[in-house]
C-alpha cells in the first residue's frame, strides 16, 4: 500500500516538474525575445476548454484530486501565458507601425490679376 502510495506520488510530482520546466521555458523565452510569433493562442484556447470541462465533469462523476489539480494548474498557466503573449505582442504592433500624419490643402485660391 505504501509503495503503491509512493508511486502515485513521484508520478505526480515528475508531471507536475515537467509542467513547470515546460511552462518555465516558454515563458522565459517569450520575456527575453520580446517576441510571442511562435506562441499560438489556439493551444491556448483549446487546453482552457479542455482543463475548464474536466472540472465540470468532476462534478457529475468524482475522479481523482490530482487531476483537479492538474486542471487548475494548466488553466492559470494558460491564463498567465495568454496575458503575457497578448502585452508582448501589442508593444511590438505599436513599435513596428510607422505613422505619418500629413497636411494637405484641398482649397485653391485664386491669384490671378483678372479675378477669373
Amino acid at each position: 500500500m505504501e509503495d503503491e502510495m509512493f508511486e502515485q506520488l513521484m508520478y505526480v510530482l515528475n508531471q507536475l516538474v515537467a509542467w513547470i520546466a515546460v511552462g518555465a521555458m516558454v515563458f522565459c523565452g517569450v520575456v527575453q525575445t520580446q517576441n510571442a510569433e511562435g506562441f499560438s493562442t489556439y493551444d491556448c484556447l483549446v487546453l482552457l476548454v479542455a482543463n475548464i470541462l474536466r472540472i465540470l465533469f468532476r462534478f457529475g462523476r468524482y475522479f481523482e484530486t490530482p487531476l483537479l489539480w492538474q486542471s487548475m494548474v494548466v488553466i492559470a498557466t494558460m491564463l498567465i501565458m495568454l496575458d503575457l503573449c497578448t502585452n508582448v505582442r501589442v508593444a511590438t504592433e505599436l513599435q513596428t507601425k510607422k505613422r505619418s500624419f500629413t497636411y494637405s490643402t484641398t482649397c485653391s485660391v485664386n491669384t490671378s490679376p483678372r479675378g477669373l
